[in-house]
């Protein structure tokens, strides 16, 4: 009796290793403490004149991981400036959903469904959400971690203004990077060189 071969080895999601490559880069990046200071002054500036045009009503942002940009201190200027609310998002990893709760700038001890700092509380409805990007193409699209949590948040909630946060580095091109039908577009992406408008 011939044995039957070994199945193939499936291929490689190549958004799998476009994200392995991206996480990679942005460390490597951030290792330099002065490169990666004067990169989060710059983006806070920019994120700030973003803010002064959209004047949120609630803001929502993020707990920065994986030497993300950090939108706290922004996020409390713009609190302290527009007494807007401030929300940080709450993830379901059973259901994959995510939602915002209510925050006031103190420190976070607990943590959602994916091991990140959110705060307890109800939910609520930002109008205006910062969007943390692994990757991104000037046309407003992003690549994430790919959990899709920001995804479907944004698509059951159309009305929310999604603002894109993202070191210069992770800028890709077209040719790299195209969206899928579940991917959704924001409405620019802010990094510490420039504001792209989608």
């Amino acid at each position: 009796m011939t044995a039957s071969p070994p199945p193939a080895n499936p291929p490689l999601d190549p958004r799998s290793a476009l994200r392995h490559r991206l996480k990679a880069a942005r460390q490597t990046w951030a290792e330099n403490p002065a490169v990666l200071a004067s990169a989060q002054a710059a983006l806070q500036e920019n994120l700030m004149n973003v803010l002064r045009q959209l004047e949120p009503e609630c803001l929502g942002l993020y707990w920065p991981i994986q030497a993300e940009f950090n939108p706290r201190p922004a996020a409390l200027l713009a609190q302290q400036t527009w007494s807007c609310q401030l929300a940080l998002p709450w993830a379901a990893r059973t259901t994959r959903q995510m939602h915002y709760r209510p925050w006031q700038g103190e420190e976070v001890t607990t943590l959602d469904e994916c091991g990140i700092p959110s705060p307890p509380g109800r939910p609520c409805e930002p109008d205006v959400v910062l969007v943390p990007c692994l990757g991104f193409t000037p046309d407003g699209f992003r690549l994430g971690y790919g959990g899709g949590y920001f995804d479907r948040f944004l698509a059951q909630h159309p009305d929310v203004t999604a603002v894109g946060i993202a070191w210069s580095q992770a800028q890709l091109s077209p040719t790299v990077f195209s969206s899928q039908p579940h991917d959704f577009p924001l409405i620019g992406v802010v990094t510490e060189l420039q504001v792209f408008s989608a």
